[in-house]
């Protein structure tokens, strides 16, 4: 017989201050209801002591409605002149006063918000042994008159009809309306290069530079004065073809180079220790370089003057980060299950790469670690080909990769050691994630990285395999004229003869991955199919990789982000809603309609994606010849009760949850709402089915969705997606394909 009666704390008066504080709100009641056992068609309903609940006459009897199959509600504001209420429930017929079943007891009394005599459930006779007994919850609340309106125009703007209610989830038009046509011709040109405006300076254009120079830069080599240059060559020590070209040195007097003891990191057997990589000569000393020493290994070296006068210490704390991802939703409880149930090293993972040259590996690499640094895991690529030409030149002949070259092959190894040491620091000092890029196309080398791994994290092993060799000969092409491997080479053919026999040292020594946990990706990056295998692989993490992998490709294809045109809350400068589109509005989606036409004439497989709200369903209604697409997961950010208001009532009404949103906007989630990591995690479905995409697709959406889907391709750190400039009636093109990504912007209006 217990009763679910409450009342609100704060509207119990104690003194008159309170009194003053809420002179300015109103009373707002919340009344529930709940009983499995309903008698017939009898509803409850509200009567009581105002002309609001009927003045005590039960034919005036406000009625429930359901909010469920058991439980009934009814909310209502008490007017100022009426702060005593006097109330009873009672059954009866929604559309009749017969019978009338009145509520057993006392009057039920609500002054000021706070509920009088004792909480009790509503009790209903019928007869003398036929008692019906419903809970009751009753809730007051003071609320501003300011809220009351804007939930009250929140309210009409959902229940209004929607104009586009009838258009199907997938839809097309056949033909473009005559009219609309005209008029779009009218007012965009033929040529629709004439709109392209500048891209920002942080643009998706990755395809303009090589992929591996923008991977991490080398921790353990720039410490000892070896920098990268702008085009990818390196001041280090050059290992080189004869070319008759001077090499640049460092001035590295007096430094000397201390690596750990690497006793502990012994390389399993079958490596070959070189006397001639790794180490200076007397010769070499006497070139400058006195007082440089280097003790071959393979750890993070300290950094001391030969006078002692200084000393750089790099160990830390490896708890001092917080290994735990930026993220909200699915990501967050699958790196809370993983951390609580696995074992340490499993809290930081190594994707290590394994493939013949001119397989996709670099590129592969660099789009997993965009999809995980999007997520929110804290990610970094790591190229072994950098650390390579920093410290031996980029001038490297084929012989120099032969698997039968001692002094190569210590070089190689060497060099991915200090990748290997870089990526794990880097690891506990709280990184999450790294992705270690490099051939590593034998067990002995696959097995001093896990040596190495050993106890610190968890290595997963992801092999690229191609046996296309149409893939193959336009990789290879690609690899001549953009790496920096052949920068200095004026000949291309001469550039393309050398990285084939390259190619050929590295395929007679080539194994296969079978050991440890790994991912095998077998003639995936067409798009046309192909095999993934995978061998012991658990976790959610892990398993999320895999996912990602199966849906992504090479195939170029454009990906067109536009906002919706203008709308009536945009004019209005009103947060949500689902308003219509403004007449600026209606002209650009008629501009976009001859834009999509002309810019995809030749695409007869594109398809356009818009939210489910209507001001993106009316923009997209005039383009024909493409299928429709409606997502929920494309709708505007959730502002739960700051839904409709502009963003000077909200700083003037409710200015906590304004400057706790000026704070952190990506964390800040609206009351009853979103936050921008919410928004992330109910797009990574459209992120991969972007990527499974062969074919053209333009995404008409809002604001804070296109900034989390660009910041996706431009590889834009999490805390800069809520500043993301998202402009109106602009289209920012973005191309994936096997160069990379490019970015091309055009501003119809």
């Amino acid at each position: 017989m217990g009763t679910g009666a409450s009342k609100n704390p704060d509207s119990s008066s104690h003194g008159s201050d309170d009194r003053e504080d809420q002179a300015g709100g109103q009373l707002y009641v919340s009344l529930k209801m709940e009983n499995y056992n309903p008698k017939g068609d009898l509803i409850p309903h509200v009567y009581g002591s105002v002309p609001l609940v009927g003045s005590w006459d039960p034919s005036r009897a406000l009625s429930m409605e359901r909010e469920s199959a058991s439980m009934w509600e009814l909310s209502f504001v008490v007017p100022p002149n009426h702060e005593t209420l006097d109330f009873k429930f009672l059954l009866k017929p929604k559309y009749g006063n017969v019978p009338c079943i009145l509520e057993e007891g006392s009057n039920r009394q609500l002054t000021g918000g706070a509920l009088g005599g004792d909480r009790r459930s509503a009790m209903f006779k019928f007869s003398s042994d036929d008692v019906l007994e419903y809970k009751v919850f009753i809730k007051a609340d003071r609320v501003s008159p300011f809220d009351l309106a804007a939930s009250w125009r929140t309210y009409q703007d959902n229940f209004q009809p929607s104009s586009v209610r009838g258009i199907p989830d997938v839809s097309m038009n056949s033909a473009a309306d005559a009219s609309n046509e005209n008029e779009s011709s009218a007012s965009l040109e033929l040529d629709i290069e004439h709109y392209v405006v500048p891209a920002p300076a942080t643009s998706a254009n990755s395809g303009l530079v090589y992929a591996a120079n923008m991977t991490e830069t080398p921790r353990s080599l720039s410490r000892v004065g070896v920098f990268s240059k702008t085009d990818g060559s390196s001041g280090a020590l050059h290992h080189q073809k004869d070319t008759g070209v001077p090499v640049d040195r460092p001035d590295l007097t007096g430094m000397q180079v201390i690596v750990p003891d690497t006793a502990k990191y012994s390389l399993a057997p079958g490596l070959v220790e070189s006397k001639s990589f790794g180490a200076f000569s007397s010769m070499q000393k006497q070139e400058g370089h006195r007082g440089l020493f280097v003790d071959r290994g393979v750890g993070s070296p300290r950094l001391m003057k030969s006078a002692s006068s200084f000393t750089v210490d790099l160990k830390l704390d490896s708890e001092s980060k917080n290994s735990m991802p930026a993220a909200a939703g699915a990501v967050a409880a699958g790196a809370v299950a993983d951390q609580m149930l696995g074992p340490k090293e499993d809290r930081h993972l190594a994707i290590v790469l394994v493939g013949l040259p001119a397989r996709g590996k670099t590129f592969t690499a660099a789009k997993l670690t965009r999809y995980l640094r999007w997520l929110g895991h804290d990610t970094k690529h790591f190229n072994v080909g950098k650390y390579r030409r920093l410290k031996h030149g980029v001038n490297q002949s084929a012989d120099f990769f032969r698997g039968d070259n001692p002094e190569g092959l210590e070089a190689r190894n060497e060099v991915a050691a200090l990748a290997m040491e870089d990526m794990i620091s880097w690891m506990q000092e709280g990184g999450q994630v790294g992705i270690f890029d490099a051939t590593n196309s034998t067990r002995v080398r696959r097995n001093m990285l896990m040596k190495m791994a050993e106890g610190r994290c968890k290595i997963i092993f992801l092999e690229t395999l191609c046996n296309d060799r149409k893939i193959i000969e336009r990789n290879i092409r690609l690899k001549v004229q953009q790496s920096p491997d052949y920068a200095e080479e004026p000949d291309f053919e001469a550039g393309y003869h050398d990285f084939k026999v390259r190619l050929e040292n590295y395929e007679k020594f080539y194994e296969p991955v079978e050991e440890g946990s790994y991912i095998k990706m077998i003639d995936m990056v067409s798009g046309h199919g192909g095999q993934i295998q995978v061998n012991n692989i658990s976790g959610y993490l892990p398993g999320r990789i895999v996912f990602f992998l199966v849906n992504t490709h090479l195939t170029p294809r454009p990906i067109l982000l536009t906002r919706h045109g203008e709308s009536r809350d945009n004019v209005r400068g009103r947060i949500g809603g689902d308003s219509m589109i403004s007449d600026s509005g209606e002209l650009y989606s008629k501009k976009l309609a001859n834009f999509v036409e002309k810019r995809l004439k030749n695409e007869k497989a594109a398809s356009i994606w818009t939210s489910t709200l209507q001001r993106t369903v009316l923009t997209a209604s005039p383009i024909a010849g493409f299928p429709k697409i409606q997502w929920r997961a494309l709708d505007e950010i959730n502002a739960g009760v700051c839904d409709g208001m502009s963003y000077e009532e909200i700083k003037k009404n409710m200015p906590e949850e304004y400057q706790s949103r000026k704070k952190d906007k990506l964390r800040y989630r609206y009351p009853r709402g979103e936050s921008y990591l919410d928004v992330i995690q109910r797009l990574e479905p459209v992120i991969i089915e972007l990527e499974r995409q062969r074919a053209p697709v333009v995404v008409i959406s809002h604001q804070a969705v296109l900034r989390a889907l660009y910041a996706y391709f431009a590889d834009r750190p999490l805390k800069e997606i809520p500043h993301i400039e998202m402009p109106l009636h602009t289209i920012i093109e973005i191309q994936m394909g096997v160069t990379g990504l490019q970015e091309k912007r055009y501003k119809l209006m």
